[in-house]
Parts: C-alpha cells; structure tokens; sequence
C-alpha cells in the first residue's frame, strides 16, 4: 500500500478517537500566538491538513479567515460538524487546489511527517507559492533523522517520514524562507515523541 494511502485509511478509522486526544491547552497549540502577534484580525490562514478541525482550525477561525484542508473525508465530516461556517476543503495537501498569493499564512501541524520526506521540499515550494508576499508559515516537521516507517498508531497502521531538525531548517532556508523562531515541542498525543516546531517568513 502506498504511504499516502496508508495515512489516509488511517485517519479515517480513528477519527473521533484522534479528535479526542487533542488539547486547546497544549505547548503546540499554544504556539498560535505567533501568528496572533504578528496577522490583523481577518488575515487569510490556511490550515494545510486540518484534520477534525479541533483545536487548530477552530482556534485561528476565532481571529483569522481560515480555510482547512484535509485529504481524509472522516476527518472533514467532523470538522464541517465543528466549524459549519468554515471553509472546509477535502483534498491533498500535496496537491493544493489554490492560486499564487493567496494567503496570509499556512498552518500545518502532524501532517508533513506523514509524507515521504523526499517530497518535503516541494511541499514547502508549494506552501511559499500559496503565500503572499511576507507570509508566515507555522509549520510541525520531523526532529529526528527517519526515513520511512510503517507502525501501529491509535489501533491502525500509520506512515512516517522527516528529516533531522538541523535539515529541516536548512530545507526551509533552501525555500526562501526565513526562519524567525524554532523549538523541539512533545506531542502532546504521543509523549514518547517529539517534533520540530518552526515560525517562518515568507
């Protein structure tokens, strides 16, 4: 099975369950701030694999226009149940269905890492072309060297892949972004684990 498949059959079985781990209170989530500092109110946000749209997307729909995008439609149920007035996108986040410039700043936490990381820098290529001219980019990548794994995550099989923290800072700078903060966050899902967290500039 292809990994893309993988991680997506895989949030759809545990979509409520997934949903139910998640905290407004976590380190991660309380990183919103950033872009709280640093966008008006109304600023355009997308928030690139949005999953149930709890708390992120709920929590940048309370400043900002957001827009949330997730391949796996279990996942896009919920979150259509939770933001009924949002902008509520299913498709893939490698495949953005969105013209040049167009928003303030793209969020994505826990979605990267399940991509084959020899895709992560076209990915990030494609999150500066969706960008306006000195957006933000508030993104969760891998923080240890692991090329690909396949293991048990919440009862289903899951898909991982991400570079060193030191690579993924590199890769950022390769885009052309620059990088205003960074930090090694625990996931707040999986104590075991930890991701690199980075704020940067378009």
């Amino acid at each position: 099975m292809r990994p893309k498949d993988t991680v997506r059959r895989g949030y759809n079985q545990i979509a409520s369950l997934y949903r139910a781990t998640r905290s407004q209170g976590s380190k991660d989530v309380q990183l919103i701030h950033l872009l709280k500092e640093n966008l008006p109110q109304g600023a355009m946000v997308l928030d690139a694999g949005c999953g149930s749209g709890y708390p992120m997307t709920q929590l940048l729909a309370e400043s900002f226009e957001v827009t949330g995008v997730d391949f796996a439609i279990e996942q896009v149920r919920l979150a259509i149940k939770g933001l009924p007035g949002a902008g509520l996108v299913c498709a893939d986040v490698t495949s953005l269905p969105f013209r040049d410039s167009t928003f303030d700043a793209v969020v994505s936490y826990y979605t990267i890492i399940h991509i084959p990381r020899t895709k992560h820098q076209e990915l990030l290529l494609d999150f500066r072309r969706i960008l306006k001219r000195h957006g933000f980019a508030l993104l969760c990548m891998g923080a240890g060297d692991l090329p690909s794994d396949v293991s048990n995550y919440h009862g289903t099989q899951m898909f991982w892949s991400h570079y060193d923290s030191e690579t993924n800072l590199r890769i950022m700078r390769d885009c052309q972004f620059t990088i205003l903060c960074s930090g090694i966050v625990k996931d707040p899902t999986s104590p075991a684990s930890s991701h690199l967290f980075v704020f940067g500039q378009k």
